[in-house]
């Protein structure tokens, strides 16, 4: 837990330093596909999830060290050949996984959020569940297990695994040449993040390309039809948090509304996107029928309400940079405390982002939060050891946040309602 938060205070400036770095290279090509609110949805997703793996809010059916325990026919010590052992077995893991995740209805509820953008860049990477709570899949990682492969060398590897995966979410880097024959490329990425027909469930390998090769899942990216990104559902949201749970509440509502017990069941592990017959008349869902004509999420915002969401994030940012470097000092029940106001921190402003008129509740519900800690605590997490005042700072900052928060949705957005109507 405190390992790994250290590990992600040193990757979140890297990771934020690329995304700038990605945004101005395309201010100098001319053709900007970084918009500023899909970044701070998919950065403020990639601040939930890491909260949530940090407070290691989920649970490990089968532990691959009692893998290791049980099952091993040989006995391999830390060393080079074991991590590369421990790459490819990941990796393996990794595309089952990611192709389950395609192909069946429950599973898709964990990763739609990673392909929530109708944009295509590295800050989409950083789009990740915080709705798995169970993992199941340790299973696939049998071959290292059997091999004897250390729970620590591939405790080690997994995060290297998953950071390495950060790269390749560009529309500015063209096909590579050899390489594409052998890694994970932007371009094969692309393809699998299209919503065209073509490219549909395709590419699921996350750093080697051979294993949809060998199993047939392989697409290359074809000049003549250009990626669509997004899903076929549109999410029609910033709020990273609602992204994570709509496709399991469709799930849930059909399972609510089926008439046969077997379709009560089936639903939940039939091909993603199966309903029983006639739901798509009864009770219709939005969906994109034509990738090249449908308009892409909230593309009217004010330079207000950009600029302030940007600063509200950049904010959370230094406060869960302070969160994950004190960790042991904040200690059990305060971590989990801390973890929920960042979760209703990412609610809040994103649903401001949404322009949501009721967003100010959930700034209320956060400001009475912080009231409650600090006069219960005395301080907000012992901040004032670090940050001279730093109690006060944080009140100060909420007290400006929740009155910024009433101007919006009292002001600019009934303003620019009005101009609609008048249109």
């Amino acid at each position: 837990m405190e390992v790994y938060g250290k590990i992600l205070i040193i990757a979140m400036p890297c990771f934020l330093l690329l995304i700038i770095i990605e945004k101005l290279y395309g201010y100098y090509k001319g053709v900007d596909h970084v918009p500023l609110m899909d970044s701070v949805s998919s950065i403020s997703s990639g601040v939930a999830n890491a909260t949530k793996d940090v407070l290691q809010l989920s649970i490990t059916i089968l532990t691959y060290e009692w893998m290791v325990d049980h099952l091993a026919f040989f006995t391999i010590k830390e060393s080079v050949l074991a991590y590369v052992i421990a790459f490819i077995a990941i990796d393996f893991q990794g595309y089952w996984t990611h192709r389950w995740s395609h192909q069946i209805n429950l599973f898709w509820n964990k990763h739609a959020i990673h392909h929530s953008s109708e944009e295509f860049n590295l800050s989409c990477a950083l789009r990740q569940s915080v709705s798995t709570f169970i993992n199941i899949f340790t299973f696939l990682l049998l071959p290292a297990a059997l091999l004897g492969v250390p729970a620590k060398v591939i405790a080690i590897t997994l995060p290297i695994q998953f950071f390495v995966q950060f790269w390749y979410h560009t529309r500015y880097i063209n096909k590579m040449g050899f390489l594409e024959k052998i890694i994970v490329t932007p371009s094969h990425h692309r393809v699998h993040h299209a919503i065209n027909p073509e490219y549909m469930d395709k590419n699921h390998s996350q750093v080697f390309i051979i294993w949809d090769k060998f199993f047939g899942t392989f697409q290359e990216e074809l000049p003549e039809v250009p990626a669509v990104f997004g899903i076929t559902r549109p999410a029609e949201t910033w709020n990273p948090i609602k992204i994570n749970f709509q496709h399991l509440w469709v799930l849930i509502r059909d399972a609510w509304h089926a008439e046969k017990f077997s379709d009560k069941l089936k639903i939940w592990f039939m091909p993603t996107g199966w309903r029983p017959e006639g739901f798509d008349e009864k009770y219709p869902l939005h969906k994109i029928d034509n990738v090249f004509d449908f308009k892409k999420f909230g593309t009217d915002n004010s330079k207000t309400l950009i600029g302030w969401s940007i600063a509200q994030l950049l904010i959370t940012l230094l406060l869960i940079t302070y969160f994950f470097d004190n960790i042991a000092n904040i200690g059990i029940p305060g971590i989990f405390l801390y973890g929920a106001f960042v979760f209703i921190t990412v609610y809040s402003y994103t649903e401001l982002m949404d322009k949501n008129k009721y967003s100010f509740v959930w700034e209320a519900i956060r400001f009475a939060y912080v009231i409650a800690v600090v006069s219960l605590t005395g301080s907000w997490f012992d901040i004032d050891a670090v940050v001279p005042f730093g109690t006060y700072i944080v009140l100060g900052y909420l007290t400006i946040s929740l009155l910024i928060n009433i101007y919006f949705v009292t002001a600019e957005f009934k303003t620019q309602n009005q101009t609609i109507l008048n249109a």
